[in-house]
């Protein structure tokens, strides 16, 4: 009998796990090649995962909700058609996260972290307390514990004894605060999204110093040419011309000339980016927020950048993205700039260390210096804020990049043909 065994895909280079949402077939079924036999989730993009042979359905090893890690078997398909059916068939270690059993006294951690059905099971039965289990260092993505970082502890622990009085300390930053409900109060439970969400933005912080300058740039150059241009090139291409795709081209230049700018910090080690690929947030429907990737925007002309946008753009907001669409980026703007805002101070985008805001553009009174004198006239202008890690960039780098970017924008050319 040959029977193939459907395994839990890498999708992406940082994702090592994956929540089941939903089976879209059952055991007993009959499927074809490519068909579509249940739908994951990452901290970055849900997908669904077709079948790679035609064949019967044997097992299915994880519930709906289990969360997998990458390359685990989660079910079996018999390529011949044929073969006896089992609903699940797997060694209890296995089972762990399909079924998490109900321990009688679970460590009660206070940091917030998700923890994994797998890891809450192990910390029961081997009694570690909740302050043990929000020390442990996690390797998976965004800081996640892993088994593997459990098992660690305990190794560690083994060989020398945490002391119990130790463990029950606690900083200031992981205290829980208590909330006193008043009446009137309504209380929404955080869905997976805004929950990943929360804790990337925490372990961000906590990772990264955060320092953030602001320039603010005469765009009235900019302004003019997209309002002449921008009724041939819908007419032409078929698509709305916004400014972003000038904020992505002059952040990709600013980029190769400032590299330290664009890089990632491993320990002690700085890690020079060699692609410009450019993440960029895109506003859903369900107001949470989702950074689509343009890759090698460097290598783009104005053009390239803005059907790249639109696509992205496009394949967010109706979830349409692939795990590539979301993976590598290695720089971030948030446009502030779309909901009217001045400017904001946004939170880097791990492992990144720098994040770009653009800020709205507003018409304001500016000093013009002339060959006869200074006069006041109406200028176009907008705050620009770059918040980048400290343990990298220092003041100087920060500075000088956003000076380039700004002066970038400020000397772009009216009359450009795109």
């Amino acid at each position: 009998m040959a029977d193939y065994n459907l395994v839990m895909p890498k999708l992406g280079e940082s994702v090592q796990e994956a929540t089941i949402i939903r089976w879209l077939v059952k055991p007993g079924d009959m499927i074809q090649e490519d068909d579509v036999l249940l739908e994951i989730a990452t901290d970055k993009v849900d997908s669904e995962i077709p079948s790679p042979v035609a064949g019967k359905l044997l097992q299915v090893l994880f519930a709906e909700n289990a969360l997998v890690p990458v390359g685990e078997v989660i079910a079996v398909i018999n390529t011949e058609g044929k073969g006896e059916v089992s609903e699940v068939s797997v060694s209890s270690e296995v089972q762990k996260p399909a079924q998490p059993p109900q321990p009688s006294q679970p460590p009660q951690p206070s940091s917030g972290r998700f923890y994994s059905p797998l890891v809450m099971s192990i910390a029961t039965k081997e009694n570690i307390s909740g302050p043990e289990l929000d020390a442990i260092q996690g390797t998976g993505t965004n800081g996640r514990v892993r088994k593997q970082d459990v098992l660690k502890f305990l190794e560690n622990r083994t060989k020398q004894p945490v002391s119990r009085q130790q463990t029950t300390v606690k900083s200031p930053a992981a205290a829980k605060i208590t909330i006193n409900l008043q009446p009137g109060d309504e209380i929404v439970e955080m869905d997976r999204m805004r929950k990943l969400i929360a804790e990337h933005m925490v372990m961000s912080k906590q990772t990264s110093p955060h320092v953030t300058n602001f320039v603010e740039a005469d765009v009235t150059s900019l302004v003019l040419w997209r309002e002449k241009t921008k009724d041939e090139f819908l007419k032409r291409e078929k698509l709305k011309l916004t400014f972003m795709p000038a904020f992505v081209e002059a952040t990709a230049i600013a980029l190769r000339e400032y590299p330290g700018v664009n890089a990632s910090v491993d320990g002690d080690k700085i890690i020079l980016r060699k692609n410009v690929n450019i993440g960029f947030a895109v506003a859903l429907k369900s107001g949470h927020l989702i950074v689509p990737v343009l890759k090698n925007a460097d290598q783009k002309s104005l053009v390239g950048i803005a059907f790249e946008l639109n696509r992205l753009t496009g394949a967010a907001r109706n979830s349409g993205l692939s795990p590539d669409d979301i993976h590598g980026g290695t720089f971030t703007i948030s446009n502030f700039g779309t909901f009217r805002n001045l400017t904001g101070t946004p939170i880097i985008n791990q492992p990144q260390v720098a994040i770009l805001a653009t800020g709205n553009i507003e018409k304001k009174p500016a000093v013009i210096e002339t060959p006869t004198g200074d006069v006041i006239a109406i200028r176009h202008k907008m705050i620009l804020s770059l918040s980048y890690d400290h343990r990298a960039v220092d003041g100087a780098l920060g500075g000088m990049f956003l000076r380039r970017l700004a002066d970038l924008l400020e000397e772009f050319d009216m009359n450009r043909i795109i």
